[in-house]
């Protein structure tokens, strides 16, 4: 019931038809263990069709070495970025949510509330 509740509150429940029509040939995801850093594969994992990221991985400052293309941003509550700029407007957001906590972390974000 929580979770029948919660998708009721959130304004889409599929892909964006932008990520559902695309023909994913090349897709690449980005960690956020800092190994990239100093590889200058920037320019590379850009040219990736989706390019997923992980967690709080940081772009902004780091663009040389992990690119600045994000389609898709994948993250538990407690690894989501906190600063407004790592969240791309082209890119969608994806909570991925299995402790309680965390669904009462994604009302609070939904209704924009103080948890």
């Amino acid at each position: 019931d929580k979770l029948k509740n919660l998708l009721e509150l959130l304004p889409e429940h599929d892909l964006p038809e932008d990520l559902k029509s695309k023909h994913c040939k090349r897709c690449v995801v980005v960690g956020s263990g800092g190994i990239l850093r100093g590889s200058e594969l920037g320019h590379l994992l850009n040219q990736f069709d989706i390019v997923i990221r992980l967690n709080d991985a940081p772009v902004q400052g780091y663009t040389d070495h992990v690119g600045n293309k994000t389609t898709i941003r994948m993250t538990y509550p407690e690894g989501a970025p906190l600063s407004e700029h790592e969240y791309p407007p082209a890119s969608l957001f994806v909570a991925v949510l299995f402790k309680s906590v965390d669904f009462n972390w994604l009302q609070a974000v939904v209704k924009n509330e103080t948890l």
